[in-house]
Order: structure tokens, then sequence, then C-alpha cells
């Protein structure tokens, strides 16, 4: 027996119970995550496959089906780290963790929230570096973070300075490395021979230094990577960063892109940075202002256009602009979601097509508006509306007569769409392929569009887990040459209950 059809089992949500037990008693780690997440799967079932397989036993402590009671820590150390995680493990697991001789899982337990503090003291004398980095990283005491901002390790430093409960002098410290004992370590200096650059097409497989890294005694790179991590960090007083906008280094310029907490002129500077990522994050910030949105919409980079057409303040004479030069591509953009019924008929009735396609994206349209631009003489204002939901068969085919493959595949996604006209829509010539997907992913699709769906590679594996598929066609596609189609073929609810007790009681 193919291992992938027993994995499509696991997932086939009319599987019955006993067919769950038998698959239980047969799990393997990939068989057990599937089981795991099965909505059906009693508390005695869940008992059994964690006992069975601790992969499975961690998928189900982390969706919280398991409890403490159901752990033993030493046999399922994992498990119990998972629900350690939640934070519904028990002290002593977390005593117990934090002696284990695997740095792995010491790591894994200094990332999770509230651990008693005898323990936090244990892993911030953690022996290995990674584990106190890691504590350091996700800590919700303040404290903590303060004393470890003066660990010897670079590293641990690191970690600190991208904790948002680090304190805002602390942070303010590790930027300008004022008050702080310099550090002693780097992971580049714990390795090699100082003064060391790492290659950055380094080919040594057991080597795991990022691309870049170096240290001459000064850990330069690790305390770059510090500063650009308190730049990031909201918690940073906005009076120690500022200054960053015009440093030399472009990464600790970009990290200043996001912060909702600069001076205006600090964002005006930003937005005429040299670097298009920089100004693309700065069009997206939701702190610049309308003045700001406006001297950006003529930036030559059309990146940074499109991102600020996702500005939620962005003026709608701005977007219609912007959505005319800047591919803003198929989505709904946050202004024009928020566009008060005025806007959307103003929209809706403006001469420039690229304004009609902005609204045509909502799902929410008044009949009126929804009908008007089901009609538009613009094939993109079309493509954008036909998903809308209300609309009529007649007017659905009026779209594809009158503008072909460019509108077919939003059609195939309509929720209104019926099953003639999806099965209309897999025969017309030229094909159009993106559209099988749709249809085969359609919950109206009939079984005549689902046979010719399964022609198609990528909508294979959907056609052959929809349900309308005939069971004797499912079954047959059990045998498939594509695994994913045969894997799809068994988790169908529609296959056979005599076929589905036949894949799991034969195994070779």
């Amino acid at each position: 027996m193919d291992h992938h059809l027993l994995c499509g089992l696991a997932a086939n949500p009319a599987l019955p119970p006993e067919l769950v037990d038998r698959l239980i008693s047969v799990a393997d780690d990939d068989l057990a995550d599937d089981l795991a997440c099965r909505a059906d799967l009693s508390r005695a079932q869940a008992l059994a496959l964690a006992e069975r397989v601790e992969e499975g036993a961690v998928r189900l402590a982390y969706e919280g089906r398991l409890t403490a009671a159901d752990i033993a820590p030493v046999a399922q150390p994992a498990a119990a780290l998972a629900l350690l995680g939640r934070g519904a493990g028990r002290p002593e697991w977390a005593r117990l963790l934090a002696a284990d001789p695997d740095h792995e899982r010491r790591e894994k337990l200094a990332a999770c929230p509230g651990l008693p503090s005898d323990v936090v003291d244990t892993l911030a004398a953690d022996p290995d570096v990674r584990v106190v980095a890691e504590l350091a990283l996700w800590t919700t005491t303040p404290d903590v973070t303060a004393r470890l901002a003066t660990h010897p390790h670079a590293e641990v430093r690191r970690a600190v300075a991208a904790n948002e409960v680090t304190p805002p002098a602390t942070l303010a410290a590790l930027l300008t490395g004022a008050s702080h004992p310099a550090a002693r370590h780097c992971l580049v200096c714990d390795r090699e021979e100082i003064p060391f650059v790492h290659d950055p097409q380094c080919s040594r497989p057991d080597c795991d230094l990022s691309a870049g890294a170096s240290c001459d005694g000064s850990h330069e790179s690790t305390a770059h990577r510090t500063q650009e991590a308190a730049l990031r960090n909201p918690t940073t007083p906005v009076e120690s960063v500022v200054a960053f906008a015009d440093h030399p280094s472009m990464l600790l310029r970009w990290a200043l892109a996001t912060r909702e907490d600069l001076p205006g002129d600090t964002y005006a500077r930003l937005a005429s940075d040299p670097t298009p990522g920089i100004r693309a994050d700065i069009a997206e910030n939701p702190a610049i202002d309308e003045a700001l949105i406006r001297a950006m919409a003529d930036d030559r980079d059309p990146a940074v256009r499109r991102a600020l057409a996702h500005h939620p303040r962005a003026p709608l004479d701005v977007l219609t602009r912007l959505a005319a030069t800047a591919k803003v591509g198929g989505t709904l953009l946050p202004r024009v979601a928020d566009a008060s019924p005025a806007e959307i008929e103003d929209l809706a009735s403006s001469p420039d097509p690229a304004a009609r396609r902005l609204v045509a994206h909502r799902r929410d349209l008044p009949p009126g508006i929804r009908d008007r631009l089901a009609g538009d003489p613009d094939a993109k204002v079309v493509k954008a509306v036909a998903p809308h939901p209300g609309l009529t068969e007649a007017q659905l085919r009026a779209m594809v007569d009158r503008h072909g493959v460019r509108v077919l595949a939003k059609v195939a996604t309509n929720p209104d769409a019926t099953p003639a006209l999806l099965e209309e829509l897999t025969r017309h010539e030229p094909p159009v392929r993106k559209a099988f997907r749709e249809i085969a992913r359609h919950r109206a699709a009939p079984p005549s569009a689902l046979l010719a769906c399964l022609k198609d590679s990528q909508a294979g594996p959907m056609a052959a887990a929809h349900p309308a598929l005939p069971p004797p066609v499912i079954t047959e596609l059990l045998t498939d040459t594509d695994w994913q189609v045969a894997e799809a073929a068994a988790s169908n609810p529609s296959l056979p209950l005599a076929v589905m007790s036949d894949l799991a009681w034969h195994r070779d």
C-alpha cells in the first residue's frame, strides 16, 4: 500500500471511527500528523495516537486536545514542550527540561511563557549561548532582558534588542553601545580565527554562519544586527533612532521605515532614500500624512507606487492615478474598502476605467452598481466584478461572450455560477488553465466539469478531492500515476466505504 493513500485516507472527513482506530494502530509520524488534525477525533483516539507516536502528541498538544495529565514528560519531551509553549504545562516539567542534555530542547523551553523564576535563572546561565539568546528573545520579564543586555556574548545582546519588553533605556544603550561593557564573544569568533569575514558563497556543509558575518575583535556584524533589531523595536525611544535616517548602512535606514512614531521630517527624508525598498515601506506606513502620500505618488519606482496604493488613507484621486500606472493588482485596496456610499457611486460612475476597476473589487456593492459594472465595456472592470455574489447566470454568460479568456477564470470563481455554466467553461476554446483550477474547487461543479478538470495537471488533485465526483471514478483515481491525485482521491468523502476499509486494512 502506497503511504500517500493512507495519508489521504487519514484526512478523509467521512472515515468512520473504526477505521480511524485502525489507522491510529499503524500510524507513523506523517500519518499521525494527518490524524491529529481530524475534527472528529475522540478523546480516547487522541490518547491512543499520542501514546503511539510522539509527533502526533505534539500536534494534539499544540491544538489543545491533550492536557498535562495526558503527557509523560520523560517519555514525551516534545509534547511536554508543546504544552509548556501554550502555557498549559507543569512547573516541574520546566525544571526537568532545563537540565536536558539536548540543547535544542532547552532552546524550545527558553521560548515558553510563564517559566518559574528559578528555571529562568538556570536558562540565563546555560553554557550554550543559543539557549540564553532564545530566553533573551522571548522572555516577558523586563528585569531579565535588562540583565541579559550586559551578557558577555554579543548574540544574546542582539536577542535582547529584538524583545519588545526590554526597557527603553536598555534599548537605547544597546543602540549606541554606551553604558554597557564591551561584549567578549560572538558566533564568529567562537568558531573562527579573527579577523574573519564569512564568504557568502561558503560551501562548508556544517557552516551556519549568516552571509557576511564578520569579526575583527569588535564583533561588528553582530553589533550591526543588534542596532538593526533595536531600530525595529517599537519600544526603543524615538529620540534615539532618528539620527539613523541618514546612516550609511542601508539596512539600518530600512529598519526605521516601518516605525510609526517618527517625526514627519524623518519620514520625508526616508521617502527620498535611494533604496526603493525603503521608500516602499514608507509608502505603506500608516503614520505618513496626506502631503507625503501625494508627493510619493510620482515616485519613479512602480513597487513604491504599488505600496502607496495600499495605504489606508490614500486619497481616492491618488489611488485612481496609481491604479492606472502601478499595476495595483486584483485586490481590494484598504481605502476603497472604507469608501462611503457616495464615494462608491463616484468611483463606479467615473469615466476612468481605473477608478471603476478599484471599486469593482468590493463584494458588497449595491445591486444597481454591481449590475452596471458587470456590463462595463472595460474587460478589467468586468474581471474585477465577476466574482461578486448575486450575479445571474445570464450576466455571467454575457461577460464570457463579450470578453472571453480575459474574464473566464474570474467568472468561474463566482459563488452563484451554475453547474451548467461551469461545465460550459471547461469546453471554452481556447481553454484557460486557471479556470480549471477554480472549477475544480467550486462547490457547484458537476461531475462532467470535474472529469474535464482531471485532465489538467494542476487542477487534477483538487478535482479528485471534490465530493461530486462519481465514486467509481474516485476509486479508479487511487491508482493514478500522479501521487497527489491518488492521495486527494483517498481523502474524498464520496469514496465508497468498502474501498476505505480495503485501504485501511490491506498494507504491503
